[in-house]
C-alpha cells in the first residue's frame, strides 16, 4: 500500500490537469481563440497592475533576497508580484471550469491522513465529518469561503466540525502570516475563532490587529507581546510543512474526513462530499 500511494497521487493529479487542461481547451475553442487568448481576456485583462503599496509589502516580506534599495528593484517586483497573480488567477479560473463541468471520475476517493489541532477546531468534537481547512487570512479566495462554511456548519449541526490550518502564500499575501500569528495569540485567551472571524473579513496591517484584540477585550499587553515575540512563527511554520507534505498548492484546500477538495468551491460541492460521507459511516455496521 506504502509502495501504491504515490503513484497514485501522481496519476490522480496528471488525470486532474489533463482534464483543466480539455476543459480550457472546449471553453476557447467555442470562442475561436487559443487558450493563451482566452484567458488573457478572461482573466489577465481583469488583473490591475499591483499598487505602489503592494509591491513594498512583497519587498518587505522578502528582506534575504532584496539587496538593493527598494526604489532600484520597484520595477523588477512589480512586474515579478504580477506575474505571480496572473499564475494564481490562471489556477483559481481552471479550479472555477473543473467545478462546473459533469465530469466523473470513476476512481475509489483517495484519503490523506490529515492532523489538526483541537485547539483550533469548531463544532462538534466527536462529528462524524470533520473538514480540516488550510487557508491564508489575507487570500481573498479565503474570505469568499467564509460564507460558505458558515452556511455548511449551520446545515449539519454536531454532524460536521471545521477545523483550520495555517498555510500562509507570504510570495502573494505578505500580512498573512503576522495574520495567523494574531489568530494563535488570540487563542492563548480563549478567543480564536471570534479573532479568525475579524481576520477574514477586517484589514490585516498590525494596528488593525492590535483593534481587534481591543474589540475582543483581550489582555491588550499580552497580546502585544505575543505578537511582537514571535511566540508562534514555529508552529505555523509546522502547518506550512504538513500543507507541504500533502501537496497543497493552493488556498483554500479542504480535507473531508481526509477527501481534498482545492479551491473556493460553492457549498453544493462540499455538501455533496459530506452526505457520501455520513451515508457512507451509516452503512458500515458498528463493531
Amino acid at each position: 500500500l506504502h509502495d501504491a500511494l504515490p503513484i497514485y497521487q501522481v496519476q490522480t493529479r496528471a488525470l486532474e490537469k489533463l482534464i483543466r487542461q480539455k476543459l480550457l481547451e472546449s471553453a476557447a475553442k467555442k470562442k475561436g481563440e487559443s487558450t493563451d487568448a482566452f484567458l488573457a481576456e478572461e482573466v489577465d485583462r481583469t488583473l490591475a497592475q499591483p499598487t505602489d503599496a503592494e509591491v513594498l509589502a512583497y519587498y518587505l516580506a522578502q528582506p534575504e533576497r532584496n539587496r538593493q534599495p527598494f526604489p532600484q528593484m520597484k520595477d523588477q517586483l512589480r512586474e515579478t508580484l504580477h506575474k505571480a497573480q496572473i499564475q494564481y488567477a490562471h489556477d483559481a479560473y481552471l479550479d472555477r471550469l473543473r467545478s462546473q463541468a459533469e465530469v466523473v471520475i470513476l476512481l475509489d476517493p483517495h484519503r490523506e491522513k490529515v492532523t489538526y489541532d483541537a485547539a483550533r477546531l469548531k463544532g462538534n468534537s466527536n462529528a462524524p465529518v470533520v473538514i480540516v481547512e488550510f487557508a491564508d487570512f489575507q487570500c481573498p479566495f479565503c474570505r469568499r469561503e467564509e460564507g460558505v462554511l458558515k452556511n455548511v456548519l449551520a446545515e449539519y449541526g454536531t454532524q460536521v466540525a471545521l477545523a483550520y490550518r495555517d498555510f500562509p502564500v507570504s510570495q502573494l499575501h505578505p500580512l498573512a502570516e503576522q495574520a495567523a500569528e494574531a489568530s494563535r495569540c488570540a487563542a492563548e485567551q480563549g478567543n480564536y475563532w471570534q479573532m479568525y472571524e475579524l481576520l477574514m473579513a477586517g484589514q490585516l496591517d498590525t494596528p488593525s490587529l492590535k483593534q481587534y484584540a481591543h474589540e475582543l477585550k483581550l489582555d491588550e499587553k499580552q497580546f502585544d507581546s505575543c505578537l511582537a515575540g514571535g511566540k508562534y512563527k514555529a508552529s505555523i511554520e509546522r502547518d506550512r510543512q504538513d500543507a507541504e507534505r500533502l501537496g497543497i498548492t493552493a488556498t483554500p484546500t479542504f480535507f473531508i474526513n481526509g477527501i481534498a477538495i482545492v479551491g473556493a468551491e460553492p457549498q453544493e460541492s462540499l455538501s455533496r462530499v459530506i452526505e457520501q460521507e455520513l451515508a457512507r459511516q451509516a452503512a458500515t455496521p458498528s463493531l
